[in-house]
């Protein structure tokens, strides 16, 4: 690690309260997005998740982790729309 005080989702300045309201926004967004059919509890769970998965993909690229509440939210939104993406690939589903 680089001597940064990470938060929840390993992401500087985001405790727990703030993880979940970030996360059932990026998750409402990314099933708004999706056209998916989910209930609250998924989209928080779905924009956690799709924090890790973003997050992780930014490393991979060689980015810096998402800093602040829009950066974050912007990553947890694009994660959650991948998280669906490879859902329905994985299933076969389609869009509605």
């Amino acid at each position: 690690m680089d001597g940064t005080t990470y938060g929840v989702l390993g992401q500087p300045g985001v405790g727990y309260i703030m993880a979940i309201v970030v996360g059932g926004v990026a998750g409402w967004l990314a099933e708004k997005l999706m056209r998916s059919d989910m209930g609250v509890l998924a989209n928080i769970v779905l924009g956690i998740i799709g924090a890790f998965v973003g997050n992780f993909l930014l490393q991979q690229l060689g980015y810096a982790r998402a800093t602040g509440l829009l950066g974050n939210l912007v990553v947890a939104t694009l994660g959650a729309v991948l998280v669906i993406l490879v859902y329905r690939v994985a299933t076969g589903r389609r869009a509605y």
